[in-house]
């Protein structure tokens, strides 16, 4: 990958599993670049497959988390065929929701401004904190837009419709600590611990079980089970590959010892 292209967006690697990924264009406030894209779609591509991970956590350089799609780029869209431009949206919206689509659990810490799509992406990781002085919003009627990156689907999924319509229809901008109590983000925290808030759950979350864990994701995935009968279908199959796992064994070993348990994902 191109240097230019390889910085807009750092990769980090901490102890027990835990990745960080920067967006790390702060001059743009990380607006979600032709570059910025290519290089989420290389590091996608390579967390998709790397069985070391068990957790990767999701933050912005400076002061902004993203300012979502990148705004000079729409004014030369006027001029292209609908056709052509449904493909190219469809391409950028699964390109960049494709973190929704990681086995492992994926946080969001929130430092600064998610707007847009920049606040699409943040919804489609599976916790979110937030620095309390943040902004979430959702200005796309504003610009002449009807929203994108699945904000008709995701806003709702996680604050509920009443809030969803009114920072899609009347343009509410919503601060972090705010946002906390709609439920969301899980937790509001100081302006600059945001990070440090969401390494301590990545932490955490990458300590439990690996198989345990992934499966776990899968069980709630899109808002999760439909019906009772429909989780405990997955349960009495999920749980019985849990429990033929070494991780259990060592999980009750630990317990039994009183100690940490050291799983390794078998």
């Amino acid at each position: 990958m191109p240097e230019e292209i390889a910085d807009v967006l750092r990769t980090e690697r901490r102890p027990g599993g835990v990745v960080v990924l920067t967006l790390n264009d702060p001059s743009r406030r990380n607006a979600m670049s032709d570059a910025m894209t290519a290089a989420w779609t290389a590091a996608m591509d390579g967390l998709r497959t790397d069985r070391d991970v068990r957790c990767v956590v999701l933050t912005g350089a400076g002061s902004a988390f993203s300012s979502g799609g990148d705004l000079p780029w729409l004014a030369d869209a006027n001029a292209v065929p609908v056709p052509a431009l449904r493909d190219r949206m469809l391409a950028f919206y699964r390109t960049w929701l494709a973190i929704r689509e990681l086995e492992v659990p994926t946080i969001a810490a929130v430092n600064g401004h998610a707007v847009g799509a920049g606040l699409c992406l943040a919804l489609a990781c599976d916790l979110r904190y937030a620095a309390a002085g943040a902004k979430l919003l959702a200005p796309f009627t504003a610009l002449g837009l009807h929203p994108g990156m699945a904000a008709t689907w995701l806003l709702p999924e996680v604050a509920g419709l009443p809030l969803a319509r009114e920072m899609l229809l009347a343009g509410r901008v919503v601060t972090g600590a705010e946002a906390e109590r709609h439920g969301l983000v899980n937790r509001a925290v100081e302006d600059g611990k945001v990070l440090d808030e969401a390494l301590a759950v990545a932490h955490r979350v990458a300590a439990q079980a690996p198989i345990a864990t992934r499966l776990t994701k899968v069980a709630l995935a899109g808002g999760g089970h439909p019906d009772q009968e429909s989780a405990l279908r997955w349960e009495s199959l999920a749980q019985p590959v849990t429990m033929a796992s070494k991780d259990m064994l060592e999980g009750l070993a630990a317990q039994r010892e009183g100690r940490a348990p050291r799983f390794t994902g078998e």
